[in-house]
């Protein structure tokens, strides 16, 4: 009787293993966003937990048509009672179609969990559709992604130094059709960046035209020591574009590694660090 009883808990623990099973009485979650997400392509799941039971999570992962499915993220963290404690998880490409602006699709979060001494299971948690934060990211990545299908927008090889300013070439490639105009360029958590000689609309890529620039200039927007500390998204310079006189959208355009290197040599030149 106890080997039949043994038995059944064994193939009851087994058939369990293959099936996702709803959360736990007490334990919620929610998506959010740090600043310093946005340029590693992460959010933070939110956890909340009323329950007196510690619950581990092993791993977590965002599935939703919207955004490409990546692999489980280790999370390997055990969490009491808490009102808020965030676990980061990453994001995959978003799904753009080539009909129009997309509707976000309905998400979950698959979670790896135990609660308390019970066996690790898979726990899928209904994130609240639509939500707001999905389906800001996945507006503004196919916004980006439908003006960079019409042309590609680049910093130009050359940067030189022009007393307290670096100077460089913001440039339109024609990828696709229409009108491509950039009415601005804006400043950086680090640095601000303007036009050279005015212009506005900065650059304008005519429909027939293959190529289009204009000379840009970059300075320092900060000078404290702790600024050079925290520069995660010091280099990502937004780029007000739109396409055949349409709504505009924000494209980030980032200078390769070098240059980077090298801005940053400059900025504490000129900052006297």
């Amino acid at each position: 009787m106890r080997r039949f009883a043994a038995l059944s808990l064994l193939l009851a623990l087994v058939a369990g293993c293959g099936h996702d099973t709803a959360p736990p009485p007490g334990v919620s979650v929610s998506l959010a966003q740090w600043r310093s997400d946005e340029a590693a392509r992460r959010i933070q799941l939110a956890v909340r937990i009323s329950a007196d039971a510690p619950v581990y999570f092993a791993d977590v992962q965002l599935v939703t048509p919207s955004f490409a499915t990546l692999a489980p993220e280790k999370a390997n963290v055990t969490l009491q009672k808490t009102k808020r404690t965030d676990i980061p998880l990453h994001f995959g490409k978003a799904d753009c179609p080539s009909s129009g602006p997309p509707e976000v699709r309905p998400a979950t979060v698959v979670a790896r969990l135990r609660v308390g001494e019970e066996p690790l299971r898979r726990v899928v948690f209904e994130i609240p559709h639509p939500d707001p934060l999905l389906a800001r990211l996945l507006r503004e990545e196919c916004a980006e992604h439908a003006v960079r299908q019409a042309a590609h927008i680049a910093f130009g090889p050359e940067w030189t130094r022009a007393g307290d300013a670096m100077r460089a070439t913001l440039t339109l490639t024609r990828r696709g059709r229409g009108t491509v105009t950039v009415h601005g360029i804006d400043r950086t958590s680090h640095y601000i960046a303007a036009p050279a000689t005015g212009g506005d609309p900065l650059i304008v890529l005519d429909a027939a035209a293959g190529s289009a620039r204009a000379a840009v200039e970059i300075t320092p927007g900060r000078c404290d020591p702790h600024a050079f500390a925290e520069a995660k998204k010091a280099f990502l310079f937004p780029v007000r574009v739109s396409v055949d006189g349409g709504e505009q959208h924000v494209v980030t355009v980032t200078p390769p590694g070098d240059v980077q290197h090298r801005l940053t040599r400059y900025a504490l030149d000129v900052c006297g660090l």
